[in-house]
């Protein structure tokens, strides 16, 4: 699985946008959860400290990506922290009707002296939020609120 991300510069002003893609769902899970970590922080600079598993379930794949999203700024909230990694793993019933996502997140605590820290975003916006699915390639476009 591959999937890529870029940042967005002339979508939103005052907010920033990135654009995500990936050869599976899988893979484009992947790469708007790396373009979500490395909006916050640089993944580099944080410490493999803390340890979080999420559990989401959602009835279709733009709503499961857009909750998780959203649940890592809250986990930055709630928590002061920021991102290493994380490591998903994304599953459907059979009919479909029904996502779900298991993540394993890793992390460390905000550390201003030695973590280079990004953006304090605040949210992901439904503004121009959009998961698409054209041939072999999954896509998504989000707004983030900052």
């Amino acid at each position: 699985m591959s999937g890529t991300f870029r940042f967005l510069d002339d979508i939103a002003m005052a907010d920033m946008a990135f654009e995500a893609e990936g050869d599976s769902l899988p893979a484009l899970f992947d790469a708007a959860t790396e373009a979500l970590i490395h909006s916050l922080a640089d993944p580099d600079s944080v410490a493999q400290s803390w340890h979080q598993t999420v559990d989401l379930q959602e009835p279709d794949v733009e709503t499961l990506l857009f909750e998780w999203l959203n649940r890592l700024v809250y986990l930055k909230d709630a928590q002061a922290v920021v991102f290493h990694h994380a490591t998903l793993a994304l599953t459907a019933t059979p009919d479909h009707s029904t996502w779900r996502l298991h993540a394993e997140l890793v992390g460390a605590p905000v550390d201003q002296a030695t973590q280079d820290l990004r953006s304090d975003v605040k949210g992901v916006t439904k503004h121009l939020y959009a998961v698409t699915h054209e041939g072999k390639t999954w896509r998504a476009r989000v707004v983030l609120d900052i």
